[in-house]
């Protein structure tokens, strides 16, 4: 994606509101979650088209947004996603991808003329144990697009929380986080 590729996406995300609200805060009176969901057999079938990843991109967070108390983060790739949220029922919500990943898997099956293909592989949900696992998860959903080689920086991919996290929070800010939530252990049982 060219550089005027990117930022065209960006405008087009700033003119209907993305997701974004305020620099997320753990709240520890609420439920956090990353839900994850990934294409089958890590297909690249989000990513088919730029067109294809932003449209499901608003689907995606237009249908969190419906059983969310706030979504924190989030970052589409071209074969998984992750999202996080503060939500009071998580089974709801995850029901409602469920659907949502029916009715999208039926769309790009007929577009692809590829009935009948099985396109997502479900979805999971791993609760957030502490403010450290919720800031930990935050850099390590910004951080995803540059894992998996997309991108050199957090800001350059355009189908995330990335750029606003930054601009809200500031430079100096978002590198002290890095450094105090480190990604590197991810999962490695020190957010317990």
């Amino acid at each position: 994606m060219s550089e005027a590729e990117r930022e065209e996406v960006f405008v087009r995300r700033q003119l209907r509101g993305g997701s974004w609200r305020r620099p997320p805060v753990w709240n520890p009176g609420e439920a956090h979650y990353m839900i994850t969901a990934a294409c089958y057999e890590h297909h690249a079938y989000i990513g088919k088209s730029p067109g294809r990843i932003s449209n499901f991109e608003a689907d995606l967070l237009a249908e969190i947004d419906l059983c969310a108390i706030r979504i924190h983060a989030h970052v589409i790739l071209p074969n998984h996603y992750h999202v996080l949220v503060e939500t009071g029922d998580v089974v709801v919500m995850r029901e409602r991808l469920g659907q949502l990943h029916g009715r999208t898997s039926f769309h790009w099956n007929k577009e692809d003329d590829a009935k009948g293909r099985k396109v997502f592989h479900g979805s999971a949900e791993t609760v957030m144990k502490s403010e450290r696992h919720f800031q930990a998860t935050i850099n390590y959903i910004h951080h995803n697009p540059v894992k998996h080689g997309y991108v050199k920086q957090w800001q350059d991919w355009p189908y995330s929380t990335a750029r606003q996290y930054l601009s809200a929070v500031g430079r100096e800010e978002a590198i002290q986080h890095w450094q105090e939530y480190p990604v590197d252990r991810y999962g490695d049982e020190w957010d317990l």
